[in-house]
C-alpha cells in the first residue's frame, strides 16, 4: 500500500502524534541490513553492519546515536547507493515507498537522490563546488529533477534561501567559500527542502558549528519538517540536540542496534547497558561542578568479533553474551537486544515465585 504525503498541510499541533506514529504505514523500512567490507580478492572481510531494523513513519524525526564507528552513516549511505566500492550491502532490504532500493539501477537511484530523498551531509563544505556560486548550483539541480526554466528555477531557490533565513540575494550570487559555516549549512538545507522530499537523512548536520548556530541550524528542520509533515534521519553524536527533537531513537554500537523506541521512553526508561551509560556520561550544567566525568568503560571502538558488540565493555556482561541477542520488545514501543535484561527477568521471575 503506498502512503500519500499532502505538503499543503500545515501542521495541526495534535497532541496525539506518538499515537499517530504507531498507527501510520512506514515509509521506510530496513529490515535485516547487513554491510560488509571487501578485500582485493573480492572476498568478504568484516561484517561491518549487521542485521539492521528500522523503520521511519511519515512525519516522523528518528534519531540515530551511538559513538563513532558505529555503522549510522554506512546505513544512511547504503539508502542512497553510496557506499563506497569496498562496501558492499550483503543482506537485507530497504524499501522506500514500497519500493526496493538495495537493487534499483544508478539511473534511478540518481531520480531518487535530492528529489525524493534528501542528504545533508556532515561536512558541510563539501555540499557545494566551491567554484561555482551557490545560486547557478540550485538552478542546476533543480532543472536536473524537474522541467522548470532558469527564471522559475531562481525565483524557487530565492524563495528557499529566504525561508532558511539568509539574505536570499547575497547568498545566491556568492561562491561557498564567501560564507560562514552556519551560512552554508542553511544553504545545503535550503537545498535539501526545496525539492520538498518525504525523507531527509541528516548526517551529522552540525558538525564544526558552533554551539549556537547548531541550535538554529536543528531548529530550523524541525520547523520545516513539521511544515511540510517529511520524515528525518537523524544521526547525531549529541544527546541532548537528539532528546530535545526526535520522536524516536535507535542507539547503535559495533553495528549492531541495542536499543529502539519512542524517544520519551527510552529518555525516561532506558533498559540496555549502553544506553544508560551514553545517557549518564552526557554532561549537565549544573552550579555543582562533578569530581569526576561519568564514562563508558574499556577502550572506545572495542567490538566483540561474536554475540553482543558491546560484551567486551559491558559493566553486565556474562558468557550467554557470546551469543548474539534478538531484538524482544519490553513494551508498546520500546524493543531491546540485550541477554543481561533476561537474565535480570529470570531472576526476578524466579524470586517471585519463591514467595508463595
Amino acid at each position: 500500500m503506498t502512503t500519500l504525503v499532502d505538503f499543503s498541510r500545515k501542521p495541526t499541533n495534535e497532541p496525539v502524534k506518538g499515537e499517530f506514529l504507531l498507527q501510520s504505514l512506514p515509509l521506510l523500512e530496513i529490515k535485516n541490513l547487513s554491510i560488509s567490507s571487501f578485500g582485493t580478492k573480492k572476498k568478504e572481510d568484516i561484517k561491518l553492519v549487521k542485521n539492521i531494523n528500522l523503520s521511519i513513519k511519515p512525519g516522523e524525526m528518528l534519531g540515530l546515536v551511538g559513538e563513532s564507528g558505529s555503522g549510522k552513516s554506512l546505513t544512511a549511505c547504503a539508502l542512497l547507493g553510496l557506499l563506497p566500492k569496498s562496501l558492499k550491502v550483503t543482506e537485507g532490504q530497504i524499501k522506500f515507498h514500497g519500493r526496493e532500493l538495495i537493487n534499483l539501477s544508478e539511473k534511478d537511484m540518481r531520480r531518487l537522490r535530492g528529489n525524493e530523498i534528501a542528504y545533508i551531509f556532515q561536512n558541510y563544505q563539501g555540499s557545494f563546488t566551491p567554484f561555482i556560486k551557490i545560486g547557478k548550483q540550485l538552478i542546476e539541480a533543480l532543472r536536473s529533477h524537474q522541467k522548470i526554466s532558469k527564471q522559475d528555477a531562481k525565483k524557487k531557490a530565492l524563495l528557499w534561501l529566504e525561508r532558511v533565513k539568509l539574505p536570499a540575494n547575497q547568498v545566491f550570487s556568492s561562491y561557498p567559500h564567501q560564507l560562514s559555516g552556519g551560512q552554508l549549512q542553511r544553504a545545503a538545507l535550503a537545498a535539501a527542502l526545496m525539492f520538498q522530499p518525504l525523507l531527509i537523512v541528516a548526517d551529522e548536520p552540525t558538525t564544526a558549528l558552533d554551539v549556537l548556530t547548531s541550535e538554529t541550524i536543528l531548529d530550523l528542520l524541525v520547523d520545516l519538517q513539521k511544515e511540510y509533515n517529511c520524515a528525518v534521519l537523524l544521526i547525531s553524536h549529541n544527546l541532548n540536540h537528539v532528546l530535545k527533537r526526535t520522536d524516536s531513537i535507535a542507539v547503535m554500537y559495533g553495528g549492531q542496534i541495542v536499543e529502539k523506541g519512542l524517544t520519551n521512553e527510552i529518555r525516561k526508561n532506558p533498559f540496555h547497558p549502553y544506553t544508560k551509560l551514553l545517557l549518564q556520561a552526557r554532561p549537565v550544567l549544573s552550579r555543582v561542578v562533578p569530581e569526576k566525568l561519568v564514562v563508558i568503560p574499556g577502550e572506545p571502538g572495542l567490538v566483540a568479533k561474536e554475540g553482543c558488540a558491546f560484551a567486551h565493555r559491558c559493566p553486565k556482561s556474562f558468557i550467554k553474551c557470546s551469543i548474539l541477542p534478538k531484538m524482544k520488545s519490553v513494551g508498546d514501543s520500546h524493543w531491546i537486544a540485550c541477554h543481561a535484561k533476561d537474565s535480570e527477568a529470570d531472576d526476578t521471575n524466579a524470586s517471585s515465585k519463591k514467595c508463595f
